[in-house]
């Protein structure tokens, strides 16, 4: 009955994708309105498909050379398993088919949102969050896709009489390969998408709003369309293949750890491997019921507005709750009440991070109307006020994520701090719970660019002030439930890159076999078998604590990692945005009669800008995230990568939360003084607003939602060339 069982996690798959397929044929059906609504619209998908295609391009050619190293690993050196090549192509594919279906739905569904907020704001909110679901629905049913077919296909392979029963063992760690895929695909697609997105608002922004004195989205600003794309590239395409990787890295993390903490009860073991799976399948199923529960009434509030989206992820969440515990009976697991416990307890975090991250964004609460009042004294006031904000924001993420993994550990070691591997696997299914409802929370976040370019359409199509004043309330809703979605991705990135240290341990056992290192001594005349090592064990042989001068700078090097990643990333879009400033005035300059309306600008420069601009930058950063591990591992050895990932985990989460959430404070105060307060738009506390946000662009859009895909990817990256640490280290 148990085998049965899993095959719910294609069916469900396939719902999703049979889910997501329906809203957008229903999406598809609706008008684009005017001719020159669908016309602008036209320019932003033409824009955001040529982009796309050439970052895949570049990303092809780094995924076949990687790939190709993966292949000597495993055929000629024999320090890997033979599936990893191919199962890290396919982790890339499908994250990137992920966010590549995702964004072509949002460049279709912006015109579509614009017409409908014409009629009325309800209206206008489904089409722009079922259009969002589309790219949650994508998502989570892609990632059960590939994980059913891996599953399958190594469980034919390795069959359980394979290695003494360690089958389950070399699956789990296996599939953590295309883990690997789709966090670099997934790097690529934010740092790039990123850069893309940022230096276009930012040079929109700064000659557009503040020199030439003209509205966002005016159709004579020529970086206009390039802002629209981005809003696509970025937001759309980047944030989908992000969490793509969240959720199959917390799902194959939760199966490697069920994998190691039961291995010597077979029965059980798979129990503890499908787990993870059926709970995604489940959240899955109840997403899309969420989805359908979402609705509003015209003239509504932000917060009437946050209610709508809200009632549909909290009917997700109180229902993922009820079916997970069903889940663990009907497995029969041991001890199912304390792993539902560790379920419940990523959950809460989950929606604790949220409500922190929406009160400290929303234009609905002090903190960023304060910020918002310090506009009156000027930019650098925006600008003290707006840090000062984010770094507050920080403590509520760090001590619900401390209190969640206490809880979670205790609840699945049954309130045994020395049972090491129960107490892991509930750390690593609390992220699951976290992200069971992903469907749903990541539809509240991909509408948002539906809804941002659906408010340019109507500036730029000359709609009438109440279509604007529309598509602005769900623009700014769609900032709040960004800055959401980005808290979900990173306390769950932090959840799960615990469980993958635990994994890279697993990983490091494997490689020892596999070099001949069967019998691992401890000292003191004491030895065990290395296939029968503990945690504890490895920790002990490999003396990994804070007094071991290896993992001492393993963690500095890992908190500098978050550091350098974004000093590179920001001045990356401050480098392409001086590019786009300087086009900009150029055009007002030489094009004679743009700021009267009479000549069009030369949007596709602008585009091509931003394009050429994002290639070239993104890669240093990317490829730094791939060589950081490979380059400790192999100077300071295995103590040394356990103190990079820590310390990159603990630096990593505190600086994103920061940053996401500061760059969302900004970004929603210049929205709360354009709705009408302090002066509105136009009003000296506007300009030095917009200068908040221009900052706060690349923090929340670019260097601060790419570290949980940083932390990840180095975490990923280490469990692949674990085999080369164990065996190659010069201290």
């Amino acid at each position: 009955m148990v085998n049965n069982l899993f095959w719910f996690v294609p069916a469900s798959s396939i719902l999703a994708l049979v889910f997501a397929w329906i809203f957008f044929k229903q999406m598809m059906k609706k008008s684009e309105g005017s001719e020159k609504m669908a016309s602008i619209a036209s320019y932003v998908r033409k824009g955001a498909m040529a982009y796309i295609k050439q970052q895949y391009k570049v990303v092809a050619i780094v995924f076949l050379i990687l790939s190709g190293i993966f292949a000597f690993l495993a055929y000629v050196l024999h320090l890997q398993n033979p599936w990893v090549p191919g199962s890290f192509l396919t982790g890339g594919f499908f994250s990137g088919l992920a966010g590549f279906f995702g964004m072509k739905t949002a460049t279709y569904a912006s015109a579509r949102t614009t017409q409908a907020a014409r009629n009325s704001l309800d209206s206008a909110l489904k089409i722009a969050f079922r259009s969002g679901a589309v790219m949650g629905l994508v998502v989570v049913g892609l990632a059960l896709l590939d994980i059913s077919i891996w599953f399958t296909i190594l469980n034919l392979v390795y069959p359980p009489a394979h290695a003494g029963g360690h089958n389950l063992v070399i699956i789990t760690t296996t599939m953590l390969t295309f883990g690997m895929g789709a966090s670099t695909q997934a790097l690529f697609a934010r740092v790039g998408g990123g850069i893309f997105t940022k230096a276009a608002d930012v040079g929109a922004d700064l000659v557009g709003k503040i020199e030439a004195g003209i509205p966002e989205d005016d159709p004579r600003n020529p970086a206009t369309i390039a802002d629209n794309v981005g809003d696509n590239v970025g937001d759309v395409a980047g944030m989908g293949a992000d969490l793509y990787e969240s959720y199959t890295g917390s799902v194959l993390a939760t199966a490697a750890l069920g994998a190691a903490a039961f291995i010597y009860n077979p029965a059980i073991q798979f129990k503890a491997v499908i787990a993870p799976m059926l709970i995604g399948a489940v959240g899955t199923i109840l997403s899309i019921i969420g989805i359908f529960s979402v609705r509003t009434k015209e003239g509504a509030s932000q917060k009437d507005l946050l209610g709508a989206l809200g009632r549909g992820v909290n009917l997700s969440s109180v229902l993922i709750v009820i079916f997970s515990l069903l889940i663990l009976k009907l497995l029969n697991i041991p001890n199912a009440w304390g792993i539902w416990g560790s379920i419940v307890s990523g959950l809460l975090v989950g929606i604790g991070i949220g409500k922190s991250t929406e009160y400290f964004t929303s234009h609905s609460y002090r903190p960023t109307q304060s910020i918002a009042d310090s506009a009156k004294t000027g930019a650098a006031t925006v600008i003290i006020s707006g840090i000062g904000t984010g770094m507050l924001s920080t403590a509520i993420p760090v001590l619900l994520i401390v209190t969640g993994t206490i809880f979670a550990y205790l609840f699945a070691s049954e309130f045994d701090f020395t049972n090491v591997n129960k107490g892991l696997y509930g750390i690593s299914i609390a992220a699951v719970g976290m992200l069971s409802t992903l469907g749903i929370t990541l539809a509240t976040d991909a509408y948002g660019p539906v809804a941002d370019n659906a408010g340019g359409n109507a500036e730029m199509s000359g709609l009438d002030e109440e279509v604007r004043r529309r598509t602005d309330a769900l623009d700014a809703l769609g900032n709040t439930t960004a800055a959401t979605g980005k808290g979900f991705a990173i306390g769950s990135a932090a959840l799960t890159a615990l469980a993958l240290l635990a994994s890279y341990i697993e990983e490091v056992k494997v490689g020892l076999i596999r070099i001949g290192k069967v019998v691992l001594e401890l000292g003191n005349g004491h030895t065990v078998k290395t296939g029968a090592a503990t945690l504890t064990d490895f920790m002990n042989y490999y003396n990994v604590t804070l007094m071991n001068p290896k993992v001492l700078m393993g963690m500095f090097i890992g908190s500098m990692m978050a550091f350098l990643f974004c000093g590179l990333t920001m001045k990356a879009v401050g480098r392409v945005a001086s590019k786009m400033v300087d086009e900009v005035r150029r055009q007002f300059r030489e094009i004679k009669g743009i700021l009267e309306g009479k000549a069009e600008p030369d949007y596709a420069r602008c585009v091509e800008i931003s394009t050429k601009g994002a290639q070239h930058e993104m890669m240093l950063p990317s490829f730094l995230a791939i060589i950081a591990p490979v380059t400790v591992g192999a100077i300071f050895g295995v103590p040394g990568v356990m103190g990079l990932l820590v310390g990159a985990l603990v630096a990593g989460f505190v600086l994103a939360i920061f940053m996401a959430d500061t760059g969302g404070a900004w970004d929603n105060a210049k929205k709360y003084i354009e709705a009408g307060n302090l002066g509105g738009k136009g009003s000296d506390a506007h300009k030095a607003a917009v200068v908040g946000d221009t900052v706060g662009d690349p923090f929340k859009d670019t260097s601060g939602p790419s570290l949980n895909i940083l932390i990840k990817l180095m975490s990923m990256v280490s469990i692949v060339v674990a085999g080369i640490t164990v065996a190659f280290s010069l201290l």
